[in-house]
C-alpha cells in the first residue's frame, strides 16, 4: 500500500528513488547516502502544497532503507522549516537559508548544560552549551538548533564545519541505526544566525506537519515485514496461522496508510492550531501503534531465522525497533487524550 503519486511531483519523486535503489550501500554509508539526500532536497515538495508527494517520498525512502530515511527526513524538514519561514515573513538571513550542502534539525533538550542564546553588542548571537541527541552531526554542513533565550526556545541556522562547533563520537552503541550516531555536540560561543522569533517554532503549523512526516517513515520502514508476512502465507502448505499474521499486517497497513493520506490532505487545506496538534498525535499513535504491531507479527510468524541469518531483514528489524522509539508511547498517548478531551470541536474538524 502506498500513497497515490500526484503529477509531476510523483514523477519526479519516483525518480529520485529510482536513483537511491541504484547507489551501492544506500543507506549502510552516510558519505554516499547524504549526496543523494542533498539532491532530493531540491526536487522534494513541500509539505503544504504536495504533502502526500513528500510522504511517499519519506515513505518510499524507508521501504528502500530505513537508515537513508533517517537521514533524509530531518534535511527535507530543516528546508520546510526554512521556506515556512520565508512564507511567514520572519526574520531569516538568508545567507545561511539559501546554503547548500546537507541540514540537520537538532531539537532535544536535557542535560546539565543546555544550549543558550545570547545576542552581541553588535547585534549577531552566539551559542553556548551542549546539545544531544544531534544525528550525523560529524557529516553535516548546517543544523537548525534551538536554544534558550531566556525562559523561552528560539531556532537558529549554525554551520557545523566551524571552529566553534565540536562534535561527539558517542556514546552511541545501537544495535539499529548503528551508522546514523547520534551523540551530543557541544557549542563554544559558535556564531547563528536567527530563524523567527522565540516560540516560533514550535508555534508553527509546520511543526505538527514535521511530526506526521516522521510517521510517514515508521509506515514505509515496516511494508516490507508485512510484504514478508504476506508472502509467507501464500507458500503452499502455509497453514492458518500464517494467514492470520497476514491478515493482522495488512489490516495494521492500511489503517496506516489512510490515516497518512487524511492527514495529507489536511496539511494540503493548511490545517492549523490546535487541530494540527490533535490531528499530528492520532496520526503518530496510529501509525507507531500499528508499526509496533506489524514488529511483533514479525517476530511471532518468523521466529529468529530471517532475523538471524538475513543481514537485510535483521538490520531492517533492528532500526525500525530504535526509530519508531520516537514516540513516547504511552505519554504521547496521555497528551492526545488531553488534546482531544480539551476540544471536543477538534475531533470533528479533523476526521
Amino acid at each position: 500500500m502506498a500513497l497515490a503519486p500526484t503529477g509531476a511531483q510523483g514523477s519526479a519523486v519516483d525518480e529520485l528513488l529510482a536513483d537511491a535503489r541504484s547507489i551501492e550501500g544506500f543507506g549502510l554509508h552516510p558519505e554516499r547516502t547524504l549526496p543523494w539526500v542533498v539532491r532530493a532536497g531540491t526536487a522534494a515538495p513541500l509539505p503544504g502544497t504536495r504533502t502526500a508527494d513528500l510522504w511517499r517520498l519519506l515513505a518510499e525512502t524507508a521501504r528502500i532503507d530505513v537508515a537513508a530515511a533517517r537521514m533524509l527526513e530531518p534535511h527535507l524538514d530543516a528546508l520546510a522549516i526554512l521556506a515556512e519561514a520565508r512564507r511567514d515573513g520572519v526574520p531569516l538571513d538568508l545567507r545561511m537559508a539559501d546554503a547548500g550542502g546537507s541540514w540537520g534539525v537538532f531539537a532535544a533538550e536535557g542535560g546539565d548544560d543546555p544550549v543558550r542564546a545570547e545576542r552581541q553588542a553588535d547585534g549577531t548571537w552566539r551559542l553556548t552549551g551542549t546539545k544531544p541527541w544531534c544525528s550525523l552531526a560529524a557529516q553535516l554542513d548546517r543544523a537548525l538548533i534551538t536554544a534558550w533565550v531566556d525562559d523561552d526556545r528560539g531556532l537558529f541556522a549554525v554551520d557545523l564545519r566551524g571552529p566553534s562547533v565540536s562534535t561527539r563520537p558517542g556514546p552511541w552503541v545501537p544495535r539499529g541505526l548503528a551508522q546514523v550516531v547520534s551523540a551530543p555536540i557541544d557549542l563554544d560561543r559558535a556564531p547563528a544566525l536567527p530563524v523567527g522569533g522565540p516560540g516560533w517554532y514550535l508555534r508553527r503549523p509546520g511543526f505538527a506537519w514535521g511530526g506526521m512526516g516522521v510517521a510517514a517513515v515508521w509506515w514505509g520502514g515496516a511494508q516490507p515485514l508485512a510484504d514478508t508476512l504476506s508472502a509467507r502465507a501464500r507458500i503452499a502448505g502455509a497453514d492458518q496461522l500464517a494467514e492470520v499474521y497476514a491478515g493482522e499486517a495488512d489490516a495494521a497497513s492500511w489503517a496506516s496508510s489512510i490515516a497518512l493520506a487524511a492527514a495529507a490532505r489536511a496539511v494540503d487545506d493548511g490545517v492549523d492550531g490546535e487541530p494540527a496538534r490533535l490531528l499530528a498525535a492520532r496520526v503518530r499513535a496510529v501509525v507507531a501503534g500499528n508499526v509496533r504491531a506489524v514488529l511483533a507479527l514479525e517476530a511471532r510468524a518468523l521466529g529468529p531465522g530471517p532475523a538471524s541469518v538475513d543481514e537485510t531483514h535483521a538490520r531492517r528489524v533492528a532500526d525500525l525497533e530504535l526509530y519508531v522509539r520516537q514516540d513516547h508511547a504511552d505519554r504521547d498517548l496521555a497528551r492526545l487524550g488531553r488534546l482531544s478531551g480539551a476540544a471536543p470541536e477538534s475531533r470533528e474538524s479533523t476526521r
